[in-house]
């Protein structure tokens, strides 16, 4: 029996997970007993039933790219507008924060 990822098996509802360990549980029995016949359609079931918690890891891959490219998309826009900034070439308060000291740590 072919187990799902456990990033798939973190998003299985609790009956799902339920579920799912028992049809594993009686795939092993079957093939232990040499009836992959029957093992085969207990692998089928279980494909069919993590199916919902591989949409849900897509979707959640999704919003992470999104949010992903929306960050990258305003660090751009930030970078873009800091050379026409006025006041540029004054360094900002915090400019060179962690400077002083370097090197000279006990």
């Amino acid at each position: 029996m072919r187990h799902c990822s456990v990033q798939v098996r973190g998003l299985l509802t609790r009956d799902e997970l339920e579920r799912y360990n028992a049809l594993m549980e009686v795939g092993s029995f079957l093939e232990s007993q040499g009836r992959y016949d029957l093992a085969y359609v207990v692998q089928r079931e279980v494909d069919l039933l993590i199916q919902p918690a591989i949409e849900r890891l897509k979707a959640k891959s999704r919003e992470r790219d999104r949010l992903t490219a929306e960050y990258l998309a305003a660090k751009r826009a930030g970078a873009a507008n800091a050379p026409g900034d006025e006041g540029a070439g004054v360094p900002s308060p915090d400019a060179g924060a962690g400077e002083a000291g370097e090197g000279h740590e006990a």
